[in-house]
């Protein structure tokens, strides 16, 4: 079966804000740390520890912040955030700007893969993500195979 999707964009505050929550899940060992330098308050009683740890998260979330905002205004990533099309079946994900341009992606490509309440996110590396929404599906049975053949190739569970 060969699932053709509507045209999609994915715009730039829904890429950030999946980027950096798939950041966050990917690097959870972070807030260990913070709660290990938090800890430094019962070995030297001081409200220092926190300040510091507080610094560090903001920090931390600036910097991922600004790198994902900045892969927004690249010239290599404008293709992410302009109008495509998709062509789902079992071998690839053909990602189409029009009817003559496109270009393959090969399930072994993707690294993870989530369904979300209302998406599924295919994530390449951690900048380059394929975000389709259930509402550019045809039907609910081609998103249901589209969610098969992710299982299917171990990227949800």
């Amino acid at each position: 079966m060969n699932v053709k999707t509507k045209k999609y964009k994915l715009e730039s505050g829904t890429y950030i804000k999946l980027a950096l929550l798939e950041v966050l899940k990917q690097q959870w060992w972070v807030s260990l740390i913070v709660l290990a330098i938090c800890a430094g308050h019962f070995w030297i009683a001081s409200a220092w520890w926190f300040i510091g740890a507080g610094i560090g998260v903001v920090l931390y979330l600036l910097f991922w912040l600004i790198q994902f905002a900045g892969v927004t205004q690249l010239e290599q990533s404008k293709m992410l955030f302009e109008k495509l099309g998709y062509e789902i079946n079992s071998q690839q994900i053909l990602v189409k700007l029009n009817s003559k341009q496109g270009m393959p992606i090969k399930w072994d490509q993707i690294k993870r893969g989530r369904v979300g309440k209302s998406y599924i996110l295919l994530m390449v590396n951690k900048a380059q993500m394929i975000h389709l929404p259930f509402r550019i599906f045809n039907s609910d049975n081609e998103r249901k195979f589209v969610e098969s053949i992710l299982k299917r190739k171990g990227l949800v569970k």
